[in-house]
């Protein structure tokens, strides 16, 4: 990461950021959530060998916090929001609560999961 891109976004404050969600997801059963990420994110790559592969897809398991986080995510709730009811469905079992979901969602956008609409809108 640059020191230009620091600068950009240092004046944003994360609690007011819109995560949006990057991929699909399957509900297990147990009422947890799968991400399907796709093997190949090249186009040409993916155009021929993901017909070939057995599941075009790596899952990408999350627990009861990710799941509940995850299905949050919708494109209108902002990350004040998500704490917030999340805050409220689970209470003592997340605390603390603002921590985990920051670092969960930091994590998510480091890895590809999710992308937040207003970097959308400055490209």
């Amino acid at each position: 990461m640059s020191i230009f891109r620091k600068k950009k976004y240092s004046n944003l404050n994360y609690l007011e950021l819109t995560p949006i969600r990057n991929f699909e997801h399957n509900l297990k059963d147990d009422g947890l959530v799968d991400v399907l990420v796709p093997r190949f994110s090249d186009k040409i790559l993916g155009k021929y060998l993901q017909p070939r592969l057995k599941n075009p897809y790596i899952r990408a398991n999350f627990d009861e916090l990710g799941t509940a986080t995850w299905l949050e995510i919708d494109g209108n709730n902002k990350v004040y929001d998500i704490i917030t009811k999340l805050n409220l469905t689970m209470g003592e079992k997340i605390q603390p609560a603002q921590q985990r979901i920051t670092l969960f969602l930091s994590n998510l956008h480091r890895n590809g999961f999710i992308n937040f609409k207003e970097f959308l809108k400055e490209k």
